[in-house]
């Protein structure tokens, strides 16, 4: 089970950060940053581009201080900081679309007749129309696993709740799309590379 909780010895370091100890924010920069900076890379795959992220991240933490609140490990709360910071520097590089279309990009380049053109096209069209049908948050645990390498633990971190939930909600997702792909994956089981993301838990 992940323990998203405060500890002790967080509460203590919150509370003197905001008394504006700049030695308890000294002491959180270098038990995180590397983590952070790893997980931020994820997204962003440029090391340089992480780093940049995880440093503001932190001056923001800094500049907001006094009025800091935090009710998660001090863990959790920084990787949701680093993960609302990594979406917005795709919005604004304007690749967000290249990880919607994850399954688009990463799929087997393979030579396209019109037939089977047109039904890639359709499964595609069904693949988005099942990630839709999934509740908020078994999508979101699904995605982030999936589209974007998460592991379960980082996953709970994020979300706050236990690596036993995430493990239901990823498995609930993969039921869901096999029962909606189950005739699509009949008519393209040549494609079987593709379908190794759903298949394979």
């Amino acid at each position: 089970m992940a323990n998203n909780a405060v500890t002790l010895v967080e509460k203590v370091l919150i509370s003197k950060l905001k008394a504006g100890d700049s030695s308890a924010f000294s002491n959180i920069f270098t038990a995180y940053y590397q983590d952070l900076v790893m997980f931020a890379a994820r997204f962003t795959n440029s090391l340089d581009s992480a780093e940049e992220i995880v440093q503001d991240t932190f001056v923001r933490l800094w500049e907001k201080h006094e009025s800091v609140k935090i009710d998660v490990s001090f863990k959790s709360y920084l990787l949701k900081m680093v993960q609302n910071k990594c979406i917005n520097w795709l919005r604004h590089n304007k690749i967000m679309r290249s990880h919607n279309n994850y399954v688009i990009d990463s799929s087997p380049k393979f030579e396209y007749d019109t037939d089977s053109y047109m039904l890639y096209s359709e499964l595609q069209e069904q693949i988005k129309s099942a990630l839709c049908k999934l509740p908020a948050e078994v999508s979101e645990a699904f995605q982030m696993n999936r589209y974007k390498g998460l592991k379960y633990h980082e996953i709970a971190e994020l979300m706050g709740v236990s690596v036993r939930t995430i493990e239901v909600r990823i498995g609930k997702a993969l039921q869901i799309l096999r029962n909606h792909l189950k005739e699509y994956l009949i008519i393209f089981i040549g494609f079987i590379g593709f379908f190794q993301m759903f298949i394979n838990i």
